[in-house]
């Protein structure tokens, strides 16, 4: 999607603002506002043209190192994106930069055609559907996985609230679904701490899903699994792609194949090649600079 699809998308939400607010009535949306860098309706991001992310130009100097550079990426709705590259890529400050935790110097950051990123926080960004999963994985150990999945649910999280609340039959259904899509309902009464590598690794992606994201960031996903929890993870990716956006992050090779339909390759902040693996494998300058001779 280019610079001008989004402006125009922008505009007409802006404009169609600017008519509500000179008639003095509500909209068919009940009123609520709508307008460039935020969704129109609550929940809801605006992907009419066919992107959910879009990075455009967006850089990025850490005392002078370019970090990011020039760096322009887009992902569709319910796409598996492959992200591939040398260490020192950009591959992590990319991430920090879609959920917040980096402000580029310059460029542009779009979830769908209307939300521009770098007019929220950290927070605000997890809340709009944006989820993220470091490589180490970060669980309640001393709380069973049924508490871990029930603590991600999106309910307000007051003192008051949380000594009295009880899920609700949705509430209920919905943690029974992800419990089976993580690999983990004969788990559910066992404490986290006592689970493997990989199950630690499922249970934080089922809390991700608890918050029922639009876009999951997975950071090197299938690092320090046996073969079997990394063929696990590569069906449940599966499984997650076309109900779920993901971009992830990873160095295994035949974890990659196994999932992707377009890899991209980082080199030095930038876009160095894109396409199927076969394809980006072939390519010399990823020869050169990651897959080695």
């Amino acid at each position: 999607m280019t610079p001008d699809l989004l402006e125009q998308g922008a505009e007409r939400v802006a404009a169609h603002e600017a008519l509500v607010a000179a008639r003095g009535r509500h909209t068919e949306s009940g009123g609520r506002e709508a307008g460039f860098g935020r969704p129109v309706e609550a929940g809801q991001v605006d992907v009419v043209h066919g992107r959910i992310l879009y990075l455009d130009d967006v850089s990025v100097s850490f005392d002078g190192f370019k970090a990011i550079n020039k760096l322009s990426l887009d992902i569709a709705p319910g796409e598996l994106r492959c992200i591939i590259g040398p260490n020192g890529a950009g591959k992590t400050t990319m991430m920090d930069i879609i959920t917040g935790k980096t402000r580029p110097d310059e460029g542009k950051v779009f979830f769908g055609s209307t939300i521009d990123l770098l007019r929220y926080r950290e927070a605000e960004i997890a809340g709009l559907g944006i989820g993220r999963k470091f490589q180490k994985p970060t669980v309640f150990e001393q709380l069973t996985v049924f508490e871990n999945l029930e603590l991600a649910l999106k309910t307000h999280k007051g003192v008051r609230a949380s000594m009295f609340f009880r899920l609700d039959s949705a509430q209920s259904d919905r943690l029974a679904e992800v419990l089976h899509t993580i690999h983990l309902a004969a788990q559910v009464t066992q404490s986290a701490g006592t689970l493997s590598h990989g199950q630690k690794q499922w249970l934080e992606i089922g809390m991700l899903l608890m918050q029922d994201p639009k876009l999951l960031l997975l950071d090197e996903p299938v690092a320090g699994m046996t073969d079997e929890e990394t063929a696990r993870t590569a069906e449940l990716f599966l499984s997650l792609k076309g109900r779920h956006s993901l971009m992830v992050v990873e160095h295994d090779m035949s974890f990659i194949r196994t999932i992707s339909d377009i890899v991209t390759v980082l080199c030095d902040g930038a876009v160095l090649a894109q396409g199927t693996l076969d394809q980006v494998q072939a390519d010399e300058r990823v020869i050169e600079v990651y897959l080695g001779r």
